[in-house]
């Protein structure tokens, strides 16, 4: 009887890890520079929800990202200060990860007023390519983003969400390119290598998607990333191994994920579904409890609750 339980589960798992969404909570990532473009390392990172009490705070690592899981879902105004220094946006944050947000301190400063009229043009029209994604307008959102690299050839940022745009509509040879792009310009951006390991995961050409993955892993780390963010390029290259069926290399990259931050439930999650397609009922059973203990009312609760029932 237990080895007929045991297969139905493991059918459900494999039907099931691949309908699975990329992330269980919200993800902000951004950037901060100076004037001259150079990253400004430890600058606090405040998010204030608006209509509500909460703060949160942050800083940057030495290349100037930063990144803030788990925040709920709502309208944001987001600061950057370094020293007598201070930048602020709007931003929306929704469930899974959101755009990336690139702020500059100290721009203004020593611009006339002709190129401060420019810059300002520049900016109106990435705050219409930012919008236009956020309201799902793709199409729209890459045609701001080409006007804005006709002025600044050097944006990056507008490369990368380029390559996010292109590959919501599944034109996954321009959203590879505009990635590669990025790298030309950015060598060492890890976001850009986890765009092309989605492309290649798409595509279902899972060695190419391992490969950037693990990349997009090497290089956060290097940059001195942030304990969640090498979180998040673990479960993400995880997942990629997964998708190629190398569940043992994925089960390990899960294992540092939760290692590192406790309370990504997807994590756990994924965790759970590896051990069980590994033959590891008891970790699989304690990897369920950590989702449960992580997120025990997330959109993953019941489904793993059912688990543990069923598992012997």
């Amino acid at each position: 009887m237990r080895t007929h339980l045991f297969r139905g589960v493991l059918v459900a798992a494999v039907a099931l890890v691949f309908a699975a969404p990329a992330f269980a909570q919200s993800i902000v990532k951004g950037t901060v520079v100076d004037a001259q473009g150079k990253p400004v390392a430890n600058a606090v990172i405040l998010f204030e929800a608006e209509g509500a009490a909460r703060r949160t705070e942050t800083k940057t690592n030495a290349k100037g990202e930063f990144l803030q899981v788990g925040l709920p879902g709502g309208n944001y105004t987001v600061t950057a200060t370094s020293g007598n220094l201070k930048q602020s946006a709007k931003i929306s944050v929704r469930q899974g990860e959101n755009r990336p947000v690139a702020m500059q301190l100290g721009v203004a400063g020593g611009l006339s007023e002709e190129d401060k009229k420019a810059q300002a043009a520049v900016s109106a029209v990435a705050n219409e390519a930012v919008a236009a994604m956020q309201a799902g307008n793709n199409d729209l959102a890459i045609t701001k983003f080409e006007e804005v690299l006709a002025k600044v050839p050097t944006c990056s940022d507008c490369l990368y969400n380029m390559g996010v745009a292109y590959t919501k509509k599944t034109e996954y040879d321009k959203a590879e390119e505009a990635f590669k792009k990025v790298l030309v310009i950015k060598p060492d951006h890890a976001d850009a290598y986890s765009g092309l390991a989605n492309v290649y995961n798409a595509q279902k050409k899972f060695d190419l998607a391992v490969q950037m993955s693990q990349k997009a892993t090497e290089l956060s780390a290097a940059n001195g990333g942030a304990a969640g963010g090498n979180a998040e390029q673990l479960y993400n290259q995880g997942v990629t191994l997964w998708n190629a069926q190398k569940y043992a290399e994925a089960k390990a990259l899960f294992d540092q994920a939760v290692k590192i931050d406790p309370k990504m439930s997807l994590a756990w999650y994924q965790l759970g579904m590896a051990n069980l397609n590994l033959g590891a009922i008891p970790e699989a059973k304690a990897a369920f409890q950590g989702y449960l203990t992580a997120d025990p009312n997330g959109p993953k609760a019941a489904e793993v609750q059912a688990f543990l029932k069923q598992l012997p």
